[in-house]
């Protein structure tokens, strides 16, 4: 049975924890539901989101996709609303809405006129507690996730490829299981397998509201004790543990081989560390470190060894997301020039990698990037719901408010011996995964 609303005469009252630094307020309501409010006055706009800490990485085994699906059933029906009114609704106010799943989280969001607020929430904390879904909604919206995914994925060499690397790095974990699921078992997926899904994780107490733009704190602080605060926790949430990685002990490659491969590429991930709480030293090192090698064609260490000093690569990269719950990677791509083969692009990056740890990272390239990420922050002040997204993802991932606040400082102090210290430990040929991507395997296996 779904939840239900508890009477509002036993609405909670104000027992939460407050804490403000620069334009961010944070409150804990009683039902353990956390928001935050982040204050930019400059138009009269709001972005309203709700977050819950749950993903794709937290479904049972077998029902690889429900995070998703769920995500999709939440714009049908509920107490209070037809199927698909939510959205009609915020299009109806001159707003935008929309939602994401991630491996870490899953996040609900409209922008929207300031004094729109009070019925965005009364919508949303409506569906948080009184979904509706019927054997026909199942049935249809499971045909729309299958045919995202053959839009998104099937249709699609990279993505099909991207897949199998990341399952080969991911043995245990369920970071190696796709976000929209393995399509064997989106095709099984039933009502029963979503409705236990939403009644244990969309509760207040496994939610953050995160409310950015024209608005004050207090004024947040009613609305959602009105709206959010009667929703009665859920005493059954269990604790966010994942299956854990066993140690990987040696190099695993793998060719993945595909007709529609448009450009044939190496690639490789390396396991590395994430944003951890109170501790984001190593993380920030490794973003530059993606940088130093491979963030700009022209001045990056792969660019410059692999295109202009030879003509082994028409593309090299790397790359880093450190915004992850457990153990995330380290990528390196390279796409080799006419007439060079994939075992010559691979074994070129190599020699790059050995000559970058002996000869370290050049100080005028690291002052450069410095003041690029300093730029960024800067810029990104006038995005007000990207800032909102920022601590949406964050705090979803097991970072704190406090910790997104000093990322900045963070990636100022990196130094290059950081850099060269964090290269060091993610360059570990036993926890990696190369890739070759080709079209025919007798084209590149002699």
């Amino acid at each position: 049975m779904l939840r239900q609303l508890m009477a509002a005469g036993a609405m909670s009252t104000l027992g939460l924890t407050s804490a403000a630094a620069d334009d961010v307020t944070t409150f804990t309501l009683d039902n353990g539901m956390e928001i935050v409010v982040i204050e930019d006055h400059r138009a009269p706009v709001v972005t309203h989101m709700v977050w819950y800490r749950v993903g794709s990485a937290d479904e049972p085994v077998g029902v690889s996709g429900v995070a998703h699906f769920l995500e999709h059933l939440l714009f049908k029906a509920t107490d209070d609303l037809e199927s698909g009114e939510f959205s009609a609704t915020v299009a109806a106010n001159g707003g935008s809405d929309n939602a994401f799943t991630s491996y870490d989280y899953t996040g609900y969001f409209q922008r929207i006129a300031a004094d729109r607020l009070e019925l965005m929430m009364t919508m949303e904390a409506d569906r948080m507690n009184d979904l509706i879904l019927t054997p026909e909604d199942i049935e249809t919206e499971r045909q729309v996730i299958i045919e995202e995914r053959n839009q998104r994925t099937e249709s699609s060499a990279n993505a099909l490829a991207r897949e199998q690397i990341r399952a080969a790095q991911y043995l245990n974990h369920r970071y190696g299981v796709p976000i929209i699921g393995w399509m064997h078992e989106m095709e099984q997926l039933q009502m029963q397998d979503t409705l236990d899904f939403y009644e244990l994780y969309y509760s207040p107490n496994n939610a953050i509201l995160i409310v950015a733009g024209d608005v004050e704190p207090e004024e947040v602080l009613a609305l959602a004790e009105t709206h959010y605060g009667v929703i009665p926790a859920e005493d059954n949430l269990p604790d966010r543990v994942r299956p854990e990685e066993p140690p990987q002990r040696a190099e695993r490659r793998l060719i993945y081989e595909d007709p529609r491969v448009a450009q044939l590429y190496v690639t490789r991930s390396y396991l590395a560390q994430e944003r951890d709480a109170g501790a984001q030293e190593e993380a920030a090192a490794l973003v530059y470190l993606a940088e130093v090698l491979g963030g700009s064609s022209f001045t990056s260490v792969l660019g410059e060894k692999l295109t202009f000093e030879n003509d082994i690569a028409l593309f090299s990269g790397a790359g880093y997301g450190g915004v992850s719950l457990d153990a995330t990677t380290f990528n390196l791509t390279v796409v080799p020039a006419e007439g060079v083969s994939l075992q010559e692009a691979e074994d070129a990056m190599d020699v790059a990698l050995a000559e970058f740890m002996q000869e370290g990272v050049d100080p005028e390239q690291l002052e450069r990037l410095r003041a690029q990420f300093r730029a960024a922050e800067i810029y990104a002040r006038d995005n007000v719901a990207g800032i909102a997204r920022r601590y949406g993802t964050a705090l979803t991932s097991g970072l704190t408010v406090e910790d997104v606040q000093a990322w900045p400082d963070i990636l100022q102090n990196v130094t290059a011996e950081d850099i060269m210290s964090a290269a060091e430990r993610v360059f570990d040929r036993n926890q990696s995964v190369t890739a070759w991507v080709v079209r025919d395997k007798e084209e590149v296996i002699q």
